[in-house]
């Protein structure tokens, strides 16, 4: 080998300069990805190289691999991807003496590192290359006659201090890795992580199998595209890499992450190998010209719903990078901007005319008060106005250091503003005007697109609200609260529904349920499946009879749709209850000392699924200040969570609550439903009867003085009840009247029933007839009978009949005076 030529000083020649000046552009950020690439793509413009690369000693410091090339194929060559430090290469020799070396043809055939015969004409230059992170050299190869002239080299020596010879990311094989830092085999997906890339994954060392797959597992699948594009062998490229993705997370929104890698082609023999490191870009500079600011704003505007969501994710996307004061966010409709989100949201900070069209929320102010504002709007292009220019007092106010308006456009109108404004004197460089460009068109598109998805999501809801209860009966010793909240995961009707319904002897039933699916078919068999219960419950019918009546109907209706339910009968005057569940969630007890229990006896099969099913009758017991709660899978099951440990948590929920607010309780355990399951809630606080009703009754027996025993039982029962005598008289008219009828109108048993609460008198008739009776229009002097149920009602303050079990039940109330 030749000895080491000394370069000195060369004159510089245009190219030089010409290099210089496009090296300086490129190495303003020393961070900027593909950095080195490009620098080294200067060798071959300016210097005139065939081929380039840059090798870094390795961490073991026994070798100089290779970095990062450029130019033709180095098998062309014959460049290896590494060399000894301790050999005889021009790479190892102008490593080791730090000064460069010079090759030509000649000096290349004796050179027993370079393998086989060189090309006629091929010379290399080897530069050594000091840098902060780690030493190396500069390897280029010529093919001109006569090598690299002195401008050539002089090229060379200014692209070896611009790229300063950077430490390659990850490791090699067999050495240790930095906390951060990862190593991938392209071929085997096999990969090594520091432990710091486990702790962002929340994987422990003894966890981790070593597959990229399982950490691939944790990423948002929205983002897995654009990852796998970078660790798929198919999509690999030698080059730089550098990529923002999210992580999911226990609990909590998902984490951004930054990837920055460099494929390393393979040794002899083996596999190409991604190296890198993975950090928490949150923790990582990052201004307004980041390109991965426009990537997280096109992911979070992917998932965002509502309109409120689009406005969200576009102020959190542009506030911090463009380190503004104020933004607002607004739908254009007519000629008024109907505001969505302020950031800050206090009144004080905004303009005097925006305070004045405060009618909601936040303002809905007129567009024509703010010309340059509407010219805006018309021109369709985003503008901005630096520090004192004149403005008008609403929009001047918002910006005083600069102000950018943002139309948004959408389907070829505006569908929106976005107005960013400074306190003090801001800049606008180039790379913040061609963020907002962007951010522009995104969330235009964005909003339309939400907009369509509340209107239509309102209409949803507007129809799942005309299935369910409008309100909840009073009821007679206990307080009752429900809550329905549709999913925002789609635009289809859900299938959860509750009901309360007032029976008779103070009873009352609770009903929740969940129909399978989440379209129109489940909505409408959800309409009929709690039509059909509320029927068959005020028959009279025992709980588990209730509930196999509805089994039957369901099976009936040839459906292939299930659903499951819980149905409860309270017993208000004893605190005691009976529970049938249809494949449905347990109810949960809230006893008054704050302990909870969840009921979790035997149930039957889903509704509709088994023709000949048991649903067998759990008994509640019910002490004053007890909370009886149900509710649906939606607000206890998760991805993340099974069903069980969602209902302790909501068990949980129900110990810290105090039951005197029921509507605050409902509330709190909402607080944290999870929105891609519709959720229905039903609460119940059993406070027991201030008053509790006396009740006597007696069979009828088909007699011919049936009716006069029946009015002999009344006046004693009156008599032992204290009556006052003074309302004896029309008591045994309606009870004589009521049993005569169903006597000679019907056939079977009859019963009579008394019951007295707060001074007023209950008469029930019961027979086994279904037919109503029917009050006669007119009824003529010589007609011999129908004057009885025009007497019912003129001496009663009500009276009505109701299907019940087997018949009818015929019923007056009467208001006793003292």
């Amino acid at each position: 080998m030749t000895d080491v030529v000394s370069e000195g000083a060369t004159g510089r020649g245009s190219r030089t300069l010409r290099a210089e000046v496009a090296l300086k552009s490129i190495t303003t950020d020393p961070d900027s990805p593909g950095r080195v690439h490009r620098a080294l793509e200067q060798a071959l413009v300016f210097a005139g190289a065939a081929l380039v690369a840059v090798y870094a000693r390795s961490a073991g410091g026994d070798l100089l691999r290779l970095v990062e090339s450029a130019g033709v194929p180095r098998n062309l060559y014959g460049l290896r991807d590494s060399y000894p430090l301790s050999g005889r290469s021009p790479a190892a020799e102008a490593h080791r003496t730090g000064r460069p070396v010079w090759l030509g043809p000649e000096e290349l055939a004796a050179c027993t590192e370079w393998p086989g015969t060189p090309p006629p004409d091929f010379s290399v230059g080897a530069l050594p290359m000091p840098g902060d992170a780690g030493d190396g050299c500069l390897l280029a190869v010529s093919d001109s006659p006569g090598g690299f002239d002195g401008e050539d080299r002089a090229c060379l020596l200014l692209i070896a201090e611009a790229i300063a010879c950077p430490a390659p990311p990850g490791a090699a094989e067999g050495e240790e890795l930095p906390p951060n830092a990862f190593g991938l085999a392209a071929d085997s997906g096999r990969v090594e992580v520091g432990d710091g890339i486990l702790e962002l994954f929340g994987l422990a060392r003894e966890e981790f199998d070593g597959r990229v797959e399982t950490l691939l597992g944790r990423t948002v699948p929205e983002d897995l595209p654009s990852l796998m594009s970078v660790v798929e062998a198919d999509h690999m490229s030698v080059g730089d890499r550098e990529l923002e993705f999210r992580i999911l997370q226990p609990a909590g929104p998902p984490k951004w992450l930054r990837l920055r890698g460099r494929l390393l082609p393979g040794r002899e023999g083996r596999p190409m190998r991604l190296v890198g490191t993975v950090e928490d870009a949150s923790k990582l500079r990052s201004g307004g010209t980041d390109v991965a600011r426009v990537q997280r704003l096109a992911a979070a505007l992917a998932t965002a719903g509502t309109v409120r969501d689009v406005s969200q994710a576009v102020v959190a996307a542009l506030r911090e990078p463009l380190r503004a004061d104020r933004i607002a966010l607004a739908e254009l409709e007519g000629d008024r901007l109907v505001v969505t989100v302020l950031d800050p949201p206090q009144q004080e900070v905004w303009p005097e005319l925006w305070r004045q069209e405060w009618r909601s929320e936040w303002p809905d102010a007129p567009v024509r008060a703010m010309p340059t504002l509407a010219a805006a709007l018309r021109d369709g292009r985003a503008q901005i106005w630096p520090a004192g220019t004149p403005l008008e007092p609403a929009l001047a106010e918002v910006g005083p250091g600069g102000l950018a308006i943002l139309p948004l456009p959408a389907g070829g109108r505006i569908a929106g503003a976005c107005l960013i404004g400074w306190e003090d004197p801001h800049d606008f460089g180039f790379d913040e005007r061609a963020l907002l460009t962007a951010a522009s068109g995104l969330a235009g598109q964005a909003l339309v697109r939400a907009h369509a998805f509340d209107a239509e999501h309102e209409l949803i809801g507007m129809l799942q609200r005309q299935l369910l209860p409008r309100r909840l009966p009073k009821l007679a010793g206990a307080d009752a609260v429900a809550r329905y909240l549709p999913t925002t995961a789609g635009l289809e009707l859900g299938g959860d529904w509750y009901d309360v319904i007032p029976l008779p002897d103070n009873h009352v039933a609770l009903v929740i349920g969940d129909v399978q699916g989440h379209n129109a078919g489940a909505a409408t068999l959800m309409g009929q499946m709690r039509t059909a219960l509320r029927a068959y419950a005020v028959e009279g019918h025992t709980p588990d009879v209730v509930v196999s009546h509805a089994n039957r109907l369901l099976l009936d209706l040839e459906t292939d749709l299930f659903a499951t339910c819980c149905y409860v009968d309270v017993d208000m005057e004893e605190g005691s209850a009976w529970c049938v569940r249809a494949g449905h969630l347990p109810p949960v007890l809230r006893h008054p000392d704050g302990r909870t229990e969840i009921a979790e006896d035997e149930g039957g099969p889903p509704l509709g699924v088994v023709a000949q099913a048991d649903f067998p009758m759990t008994p509640l017991r019910l002490q004053p200040g007890t909370l009886l709660a149900l509710t649906t899978d939606g607000l206890v099951e998760s991805p993340d969570s099974d069903i069980d440990a969602g209902m302790e948590r909501f068990a949980r929920g129900l110990t810290v609550a105090d039951p005197a607010h029921l509507g605050l309780v409902a509330d709190a355990l909402l607080g944290n439903a999870r929105r891609d399951d519709d959720v229905a809630l039903l609460l119940m606080r059993y406070d027991g009867m201030a008053v509790r009703p006396r009740r006597e009754g007696w069979t009828v027996w088909r007699v011919p003085e049936a009716a006069r025993h029946a009015r002999r039982f009344t006046r004693r029962t009156l008599r032992a009840w204290g009556v006052p005598a003074g309302n004896l008289d029309t008591v045994l008219l309606v009870v004589s009247e009521l049993v005569t009828n169903a006597l000679v109108h019907t056939d079977g048993r009859v019963r009579l029933d008394l019951t007295l609460v707060n001074h007023r008198l209950r008469v029930a008739v019961f027979d086994v007839s279904p037919r109503t009776p029917v009050k006669p229009t007119s009824i003529g002097w010589e007609a011999t009978g129908g004057r009885g149920i025009l007497l019912v009602e003129a001496v009663s303050d009500a009276w009505g009949t109701v299907p019940v079990s087997g018949g009818k039940q015929v019923w007056s109330e009467i208001g006793l005076e003292d």
